[in-house]
């Protein structure tokens, strides 16, 4: 198919695939090794063979942008590499899926029971028909392997991460921890001795206290210390937000 179009940037949005990545990668590389820059939202192929597909795109010098795939319009990678710049990055801990925190928030706020609450994220479109890679914590593991692969220049894959998603969690666990000014949320942890997804306790009125579809990030570094980003992080259009400003730096870069 691409060798019957003419174009000079590929831009990547099959649905994602966490066994092997497919079809994106073979579009990905196919482009890559006809010299066209590449723009993707597809977290599969970047959370099983991150190196490889780096390797492509220095092998081939073309650009090769992947923002939508963390945290929707949420800027976190390109603002790392260009605004941090300068810093070190030691960690990453974030909220980097919506359908859970939504799911979690409204247990907190209603106290209904989980089964209900997905049920409802679902008859809305905030979660998908089948849930199981948001609510077992696997999106989020996608995205904590990208972060530490793109940001902490480590090599690492999926199955390196401990994952535990929010399935067991229960109306009395959440009701528990608001009696203590805690929230239960679904964080995924990138760091040199750590790359982890689970649920844990936050303080109410924390930078990770966030409600409905946001994500939420803490990069920890040497020279700015802390520095948190929060934005919407499911939805198309906040996803084509990311994609659009991928785009746009490319056609910059080439001006």
């Amino acid at each position: 198919m691409l060798d019957k179009v003419d174009y000079n940037c590929l831009i990547e949005v099959t649905p994602t695939n966490i066994e092997n990545g497919e079809p994106a990668k073979a579009h990905i590389l196919k482009a890559m090794n006809q010299g066209k820059n590449v723009v993707t939202s597809n977290k599969g192929p970047l959370a099983l063979c991150f190196s490889e597909l780096i390797d492509a795109a220095n092998l081939n010098n073309i650009l090769f942008k992947y923002e939508a795939s963390v945290g929707g319009a949420m800027p976190i990678i390109n603002f790392a590499h260009e605004t941090l710049a300068g810093n070190e990055i030691y960690s990453i801990q974030g909220i980097l899926n919506g359908t859970c925190n939504y799911i979690l928030s409204r247990m907190a706020n209603e106290g209904s029971p989980y089964d209900q609450t997905l049920n409802e994220a679902q008859e809305l479109g905030i979660a998908e028909t089948n849930p199981y890679q948001d609510v077992e914590g696997i999106d989020t593991a996608c995205k904590i392997v990208i972060l530490a692969n793109s940001l902490l220049n480590m090599d690492v894959k999926l199955k390196d991460v401990q994952i535990e998603g929010i399935t067991r969690i229960t109306p009395e666990s959440i009701l528990l921890a608001k009696k203590e000014g805690l929230l239960i949320k679904l964080i995924g942890e990138a760091s040199k001795n750590n790359l982890e997804v689970s649920p844990r306790l936050v303080r109410e009125g924390s930078p990770f206290a966030v409600d409905g579809t946001l994500n939420v990030a803490t990069l920890r570094t040497d020279l700015a210390d802390d520095v948190t980003v929060a934005g919407k992080g499911s939805g198309s259009i906040e996803t084509a937000s990311a994609i659009l400003s991928d785009i746009i730096s490319i056609w910059k870069s080439s001006l």
